[in-house]
């Protein structure tokens, strides 16, 4: 994702919300074309000339149904794995990270978060829940003394602004999806080792050359969907990033205070142990250190996680006008 360096907040807000809705259009389509393609050849519809979508529903509706747990049990789930613990209101370092999420929340207009603290030294945080209503943010030990109030702000007002825009529930409804692509995937490469092959055969002859052409793309996109499925849901990870970053400068009118705190978390040496894989897209930087997220180019495009950090740095410069590269931040 490109940005401009002199486009302003708002500005940035409303492309990063167009082009994740580009993607998600994509990802339905995707599923839908997977779905239309495994009813079509692998059920003889085309010689009945009557569309059964059993496969697409079948997929759909298991969807739904992961869906509806990661919501009712997801984050429950994440903060376990995790190791979170409530906040200790005689540690003076927790006390103002409940200051902060205080004021941050009252900067939104949503209720207060659930707050967790990770017994982790390496700095990270990340925002879980299936609603403003019902959410949570957790950081490590190790961002509480590495951040400033200034910055400790920023962290916070970037999760606040992940739960006000709904993206922990975006996020699940896109693992969803993915999940279903995968499924249907796999029941059509069934339906071809065990004999769905001569229904195919006769669909694609009876419909000619076009039914041949859509017939090798739906077999393409069978081999496909597990990469494509991953790719679709780390571009929307990433420009959730983006947007999230733009939203927290909003809210704290101080895009310094977050660029600031992304150096300090870029500059981190140790990967954040106790957050593994299955949460990393949650987190405000990659806590498993890969290489990839910080690089630019075409595979660093498709597989990371997370945008290079200092690209989204240069973002909040540019909506606090400063074009040059920011000064270290202070201990």
């Amino acid at each position: 994702m490109n940005f401009s360096p002199r486009r302003n907040l708002y500005e940035q807000q409303t492309r990063n919300k167009q082009l994740t809705l580009v993607v998600m259009i994509v990802f339905v389509l995707f599923l839908a074309f997977l779905g239309f393609g495994f009813d079509l050849y692998m059920t003889g519809t085309l010689e009945t000339n009557v569309f059964v979508p059993v496969g697409s529903l079948a997929a759909v509706a298991l969807g739904i149904g992961s869906s509806f747990w990661s919501l009712r049990g997801g984050s429950q789930a994440v903060l376990r794995s995790t190791g979170a613990l409530p906040l200790d209101k005689a540690n003076p370092a927790h006390k103002q990270l409940e200051n902060v999420v205080e004021e941050m929340s009252i900067a939104s207009g949503l209720p207060r978060p659930q707050i967790f603290v990770i017994p982790d030294h390496d700095p990270n945080a990340f925002a879980t829940g299936k609603d403003p209503q019902h959410s949570s943010i957790a950081v490590t030990q190790g961002l509480l003394e590495s951040l400033n109030r200034e910055e400790l702000q920023g962290v916070v007002a970037h999760e606040m602004s992940h739960i006000r825009n709904y993206d922990i529930r975006l996020m699940t409804v896109v693992a969803a999806l993915m999940g279903a692509v995968l499924l249907l995937s796999d029941w059509a490469r069934r339906s071809l080792w065990y004999g769905g092959g001569r229904s195919r055969r006769r669909s694609s002859k009876s419909s000619g050359q076009l039914g041949l052409l859509l017939f090798a793309l739906w077999l393409l996109g069978i081999i496909l969907a597990p990469i494509l499925g991953q790719m679709m849901a780390m571009a929307v990870s990433r420009k959730r990033e983006y947007l999230a970053d733009a939203s927290a400068a909003e809210l704290t009118r101080n895009p310094m205070g977050l660029a600031n705190a992304l150096r300090k978390l870029e500059q981190a040496s140790e990967p954040t142990a106790s957050i593994k894989r299955g949460a990393a897209h949650l987190c405000i930087v990659d806590p498993t250190g890969r290489r990839l997220n910080a690089k630019e180019g075409f595979v660093a495009e498709l597989f990371g996680t997370h945008p290079p950090t200092e690209k989204r740095i240069v973002a909040l410069q540019a909506m606090a006008y400063q074009y040059q590269n920011s000064p270290k931040p202070a201990a």
